[in-house]
C-alpha cells in the first residue's frame, strides 16, 4: 500500500499472541492499515490467545454488535488452589489437595455451572467500580467483590484430566461455549470453590466469536507480510441476519427515513439482533433492528444518498 492509498475498511480476525493486550493488537493494526480508526470486539487478557475481531474504518461501527455474540474458549483449569486474580498470574490463596477427586464429583461441579447461571465476574475484570476499573483497584491492594450477573454456559465439556499426586493438584482441559460477558476464569474459580479445593485458570484460547472462527484468524506476523481485510459487506452478511431491500426502501435507508419490514426481521424470544440491510446489488446499507411496531431503528448507516450531477 503506497502512502497515498486509501485505508482499507473491513474486519480482520487476528490470532492474538500471549503477552499482548488487545490494545497492543489494535495499535499494530493501526500502523498496518495506516489509519487511527481501528477497534476490537471483546477484550482478551494478555495471557489469553486466539480470536480477536478487529474493525478498520467504518467497520468499527459493527464491533459493538459483534462483541455481543456467543463465544467459544479452550481453557486449562488447575484444581488445588485459588489465586487473587483467578488465574496463574495471581498470588496463591488457600486450597486443598485435589488429586484424589472423584470424576463424578468433577462432573457434578461442572454440571452445576452449565446452563443459565448467576456469575460473579472476576475482580480483575475491566468492569468499572465508581469510575475506576475493577482490576486496577485489585492490583492496588483493594478488595473488590462485583455483583452477580446472569450468563449462559451452553457447553462446558471436559477434554482431559491430569492428576498430579506430587503436587496435589489436578489439571483439567475444557471447552466452553458461553454468552458474551461470561468470565471463564470465574468458572475456574467457582468450580474449585464448589469442590472445596480451590481453582484457577492456567490457559485460555478463544476459538470463536460469533461466526468468526480460529481457522479464519491470522497471526500478526502474517499481517505484516500481507495486510488485507474482509470487506464490510461480506463481514456483515456473515455476522448478522440479512435483509435485501427493494429499491424504494434502500433509498429511504440512505436518507435515514423509516421503513417497515414486517416479517423480514428474525424473530426470537431474545432481544432482536442487529440485521444487515442490503441493496439488491449487494451494497451494505446499514445495521438496524426492529422496534416493537416493526419500524426500523438504525444502528449504523453506511450508504450515503446519491449525488445528482
Amino acid at each position: 500500500m503506497g502512502d497515498s492509498a486509501v485505508p482499507p475498511e473491513g474486519i480482520v480476525v487476528v490470532d492474538k499472541p500471549s503477552g499482548w493486550t488487545s490494545h497492543d493488537v489494535v495499535a499494530r493494526i493501526r500502523r498496518l492499515a495506516r489509519t487511527k480508526r481501528v477497534g476490537h470486539a471483546g477484550t482478551l487478557d494478555p495471557m489469553a490467545t486466539g480470536v480477536l475481531v478487529v474493525g478498520v474504518g467504518r467497520a468499527t461501527r459493527m464491533l459493538g454488535y459483534i462483541s455481543g455474540a456467543d463465544k467459544t474458549y479452550a481453557a486449562g483449569i488447575r484444581l488445588g488452589w485459588a489465586t487473587v486474580t483467578d488465574d496463574a498470574e495471581g498470588a496463591r490463596l488457600g486450597g486443598a489437595a485435589a488429586h484424589e477427586l472423584a470424576r463424578e464429583d468433577l462432573d457434578r461441579g461442572i454440571a452445576a455451572l452449565t446452563g443459565p447461571i448467576l456469575q460473579r465476574p472476576s475482580a480483575v475484570s475491566a468492569i468499572k467500580v465508581d469510575g475506576r476499573r475493577s482490576h486496577e483497584r485489585v492490583r492496588s491492594g483493594e478488595e473488590v467483590e462485583l455483583a452477580e450477573r446472569p450468563v449462559t454456559v451452553s457447553r462446558f465439556d471436559v477434554l482431559d484430566v491430569r492428576p498430579d499426586a506430587l503436587g496435589g493438584c489436578v489439571d483439567v482441559d475444557v471447552v466452553v461455549d458461553c454468552t458474551s460477558g461470561t468470565y471463564v476464569r470465574a468458572l475456574a474459580r467457582d468450580l474449585g470453590a464448589a469442590l472445596g479445593v480451590g481453582g484457577h485458570l492456567t490457559a485460555l484460547r478463544r476459538t470463536r466469536v460469533g461466526c468468526f472462527h480460529l481457522d479464519q484468524a491470522r497471526a500478526l506476523e502474517d499481517l505484516e507480510e500481507t495486510f488485507d481485510v474482509t470487506d464490510m459487506a461480506t463481514a456483515a452478511a456473515a455476522a448478522f441476519p440479512s435483509v435485501t431491500l427493494t429499491a424504494a426502501d434502500a433509498n429511504a435507508v440512505r436518507y435515514g427515513r423509516p421503513i417497515e419490514l414486517g416479517m423480514a426481521w428474525t424473530r426470537s424470544d431474545a432481544p432482536a439482533p442487529a440485521h444487515a440491510l442490503f441493496a439488491v446489488d449487494g451494497q451494505l446499507l446499514a445495521l438496524a433492528r426492529p422496534r416493537p411496531d416493526d419500524s426500523t431503528e438504525y444502528l449504523a448507516v453506511f450508504a450515503q444518498p446519491s449525488v445528482s450531477r
